[in-house]
């Protein structure tokens, strides 16, 4: 497979580590080990496949049978390691050449990934299906994304067999806090690595669309200029460091949900930051950060400023 690391990638804000995924053995994980496989070998990374036992929670669910609970602990280590195996199997089909280890851990999947994530260069997983509330994607993915640190690639909507998908851009969502400043650097440097253009996405106001009382739906001459003042801001850096990329601006005037939701439809990753500018400091995922996970047609990078 041919191996890209971009123009710049130690200006990549990211530690050089490895890329990660936590798999379950369900399809949506199978989707998340394939991407994770290819961005591994793409990268000439290391990909380490990994399961979390939980036996922490399977130890009280088994309660004081120590005999029965030797036995079902015995079956969950088996079935742990068919799982480990099957994602290997999995990659290999994906990526013959590439690197791969594995473990499987006492710890939970959501304890395990977070832990890992503070050093890893990419955590992985995957979503099946599109809509619903954010509990109902799953516990340990509700963690890692809110709780995680640095990158976490939630992988869903992807058409593996669309041939113009290597193509598609990557798009950011850019709001100038220190998340999106984080989220914007490590775009560049995935549209650097994959050799496609970066769409910056800036919306003057985090209302929705039409949430401006009296307001026209689209930017005035002098708003859309400020707005545009705004992204440059926040790009100019980034473009020094990545001169090669080519950059489209596109500055509206709210919603910045339904603006990125629409993007997704033609990108191959959405990147945001974990946090909005009107977040709260406690609140570790922003609701566009929450919605995009839930709707987007494309995998979705959260990132954590480090």
């Amino acid at each position: 497979m041919f191996m890209t690391h971009g123009t710049n990638p130690a200006a990549d804000p990211r530690p050089p580590g490895d890329v990660i995924v936590g798999v379950d053995g369900s399809r949506a994980s199978d989707s998340a080990v394939r991407w994770a496989a290819r961005t591994a070998a793409e990268r000439g990374r290391l990909l380490r496949i990994l399961h979390g036992l939980g036996l922490t929670t399977a130890g009280l669910l088994l309660g004081s049978d120590r005999l029965g609970a030797a036995d079902a602990l015995d079956k969950l280590r088996r079935k742990a390691d068919e799982c480990v195996a099957g994602a290997v199997a999995l990659a290999r089909e994906t990526a013959p050449e590439l690197d791969i280890d594995t473990e499987v851990s006492d710890l939970g999947p959501a304890r395990l990934l977070i832990e890992q994530s503070r050093s890893a260069h990419l955590v992985v997983l995957g979503v099946s299906g599109v809509g619903g509330a954010l509990t109902r994607l799953g516990s340990t993915l509700t963690a890692v994304v809110a709780h995680g640190h640095g990158a976490i690639v939630v992988v869903r909507g992807a058409d593996e067999q669309d041939p113009d998908l290597s193509a598609r851009p990557v798009v950011v969502g850019v709001d100038g806090n220190p998340a999106g400043q984080a989220a914007t650097r490590v775009a560049f440097a995935e549209a650097d690595a994959l050799g496609v253009p970066l769409v910056a996405v800036h919306t003057w106001s985090d209302l929705p669309v039409g949430g401006l009382p009296g307001a026209a739906p689209e930017l005035d001459p002098m708003t859309e200029a400020e707005a545009q003042r705004t992204l440059q801001e926040q790009l100019a850096r980034c473009q020094e460091q990545y001169p090669d990329v080519v950059i489209v601006r596109k500055v509206y005037l709210s919603g910045p949900r339904d603006r990125l939701i629409g993007w997704s439809r033609s990108a191959q990753l959405l990147v945001v930051g974990s946090r909005g500018r009107g977040g709260f400091r406690g609140l570790l995922l922003g609701s566009t950060s929450q919605t995009l996970v839930q709707q987007s047609h494309c995998p979705v990078m959260v990132v954590h400023q480090r």
